[in-house]
């Protein structure tokens, strides 16, 4: 049994999604990180960054297997399985591209432009300005992508869209007031995101975890 250690953030929504899509049995550990549960000491001895989201196999190779880092988890699903990554070439590589671009810059970027331009009673217009402009040219980058590949990696759904998606979802809502325009000119990403939120499994780990 796999257990998600997971809050409602774009970061533990990836995990879920993918533990969705390859219907591995699996049971949610809420962390609420408005009361800093990512603090505890049991949670601390998985997730050592007080991050989510992270997992403990029960059933890994050599015995009970903890991980943390998004990235990495949806690694190791995708090869338990053998599904979403392929095993090797260019396919392989340029869903790891995808999958660190999302990781490296675009969910950083649009995380810091909700702190600053959303959630922070006390504006700063510099931030601002700074985290718009980035977050709006990682759009464009995922646009020309998209624009000629239907998904971020090819022809070929993969965890680099599960990672991506739930962070794009964020940008045309939580910061629909900032990037909605930007957002509603790029057909390629919208296309690419009815498409996956069409998935059922994609349905399914959104709405996980669900609270009370």
């Amino acid at each position: 049994m796999i257990t998600l250690h997971t809050w409602t953030t774009p970061n533990g929504r990836k995990i879920s999604i993918m533990l969705e899509e390859l219907g591995l049995p699996y049971e949610i550990k809420t962390v609420n990180i408005g009361k800093n549960e990512q603090f505890s000491p049991e949670f601390l001895s998985i997730s050592p960054n007080n991050k989510i989201p992270a997992i403990v196999d029960d059933e890994a190779q050599g015995g009970p297997l903890s991980i943390f880092e998004s990235g990495a988890i949806l690694t190791y699903l995708a090869e338990k399985s053998g599904r979403f990554l392929a095993a090797s070439g260019p396919e392989r590589y340029q869903a790891l591209e995808w999958l660190h671009w999302q990781i490296g810059g675009y969910g950083p970027m649009l995380g810091q432009l909700g702190f600053f331009g959303v959630r922070s009673s006390e504006k700063a217009p510099l931030a601002i300005q700074r985290f718009t402009e980035e977050s709006e040219r990682l759009l464009g980058v995922m646009e020309k992508r998209l624009a000629v590949s239907r998904y971020l990696a090819g022809d070929n759904y993969s965890i680099a869209d599960m990672a991506t998606y739930p962070w794009t979802i964020a940008a045309s809502t939580f910061l629909k007031d900032i990037l909605g325009e930007s957002l509603a000119s790029k057909p390629g990403i919208q296309r690419w995101l009815k498409e996956i939120g069409e998935r059922p499994a994609v349905q399914r780990g959104m709405q996980i975890p669900k609270l009370a």
